[in-house]
């Protein structure tokens, strides 16, 4: 198959897309992806990138990348993120067209995190190659946007949900990651139109060239690590981690390591010196193939989300990442990702910003053992190569993107 990959976000940032894509090249399919330039989670644009032209290259030496111009989040709030949302489909809707002139597809697919606005200058692509539209639904709008609290009136919530509706009308399948996605997907779009295609990870070994720092090693072998890995953003609940970390403050041999950048890191940064927190530890961005190196060390890997409807109906990407590591987790969030990590046996789930219970939980996961901990990890793990296994999900990806203009 001839297919082209619509994404805000790709290659050098971090996201499973970029596995995917590798994994739809190497299984013969013929992938180009269209994005903008990378400046994320920092805000500010990569080595080698800026703002101004279009660009293209090649991933891993062998996939065409085509970026257009992109505003850089810069260090976050509403008009930055607006810019860049905008940004996105101003220039992808000019340059695109242009730039895959002559070029054919049998399908497009759009990886649609938040901005699902990012989907937009796929529509017109759908008609000029007469190729099936597929989104990937990864954050449900406008539901998440009054969640983060990045929206908070009621008729711009009004508006984003007519603009989710039309971009829906324009799609011939809506994948969704999570089942929970269904009913408030169907609340814009038809639902025979919606397919349960959950995320997966590439859990492929990868030895890095790079290694983490000793002191983070020396810490981590020398204590009970709980370890958050990922975005410190609004949606995280850091305010009942940084709580807890104040009730576990006199708790030797217990450390809370988020490893991460984010919105929030600069609160977190604040936090620390300001309650005195030398149990918490904020490492900084580590890339994806060192990542292997922190999980393997720690006594427990921790996801949290705020308590808002919303996300009890999302299992967030970490989750699969932490069941591949073979670790032990700690769940701090309700619905689907609190009922994945359970029904894995891979952990412990406690309420969401409830940072009592959180202290609790952490305390249990260090008095089980060891030896209990390894066998949450092992059940995690097998629930991961059942599931979520990257190479079993992109053969099915490549099926159901065949047969996505098909009319049933």
């Amino acid at each position: 198959m001839k297919i082209l990959v619509v994404t805000q976000y790709f290659w050098p940032e971090s996201f499973i897309i970029n596995d995917i894509v590798r994994h739809l090249h190497e299984s013969g399919h013929e992938v180009v992806v269209a994005t903008g330039k990378p400046n994320y989670p920092e805000g500010k644009f990569f080595s080698g990138y800026r703002f101004g032209g279009t660009q293209r290259e090649r991933y891993l030496g062998k996939i065409e990348v085509l970026r257009v111009p992109l505003y850089a989040r810069g260090a976050g709030g509403v008009k930055n993120l607006i810019l860049n949302y905008l940004s996105f489909v101003l220039f992808g809707l000019v340059c695109f067209p242009f730039m895959l002139r002559k070029r054919k597809f049998d399908a497009i697919f759009v990886f649609a995190m938040s901005p699902l606005t990012q989907a937009i200058p796929a529509i017109p692509l759908k008609y000029i190659k007469r190729a099936p539209l597929t989104v990937w639904v990864q954050d449900l709008w406008p539901e998440s946007l009054a969640a983060t609290g990045y929206v908070k009136s009621k008729f711009a919530l009004r508006v984003a949900g007519a603009v989710v509706k039309g971009i829906y009308a324009f799609c011939d399948k809506l994948f969704v990651q999570s089942k929970a996605f269904f009913d408030p997907v169907a609340r814009y779009a038809s639902r025979d139109k919606i397919v349960y295609y959950p995320n997966s990870i590439d859990a492929t070994p990868v030895v890095s060239s790079s290694s983490i720092p000793d002191e983070l090693i020396q810490l981590l072998e020398q204590n009970f690590c709980v370890v958050f890995a990922g975005n410190l953003g609004t949606a995280q609940a850091l305010d009942t981690v940084v709580q807890s970390a104040i009730s576990l403050r006199d708790e030797p041999g217990i450390r809370l390591v988020l490893v991460g950048t984010g919105s929030r890191f600069a609160w977190l940064q604040e936090q620390k010196v300001l309650h005195r927190l030398d149990n918490l530890i904020l490492p900084g961005r580590f890339s994806m193939d060192m990542m292997p190196q922190v999980f393997e060390r720690a006594g427990a890997l921790l996801v949290t989300l705020n308590a808002d409807e919303i996300f009890t109906q999302t299992i967030p990407s970490k989750v699969q990442a932490y069941l591949a590591s073979g670790r032990p987790i700690i769940a701090c969030l309700n619905g689907e990702g609190a009922r994945v990590v359970v029904e894995a046996g891979a952990g412990i789930a406690t309420p969401a910003e409830q940072a009592g219970a959180l202290v609790e939980t952490i305390q249990r996961m260090r008095a089980v053992g060891k030896d209990e901990r390894e066998k949450m990890g092992r059940s995690g793990r097998a629930y991961f190569e059942a599931h979520f296994d990257m190479r079993h999900q992109v053969q099915s990806l490549a099926e159901m993107l065949k047969k996505s203009g098909v009319k049933e």
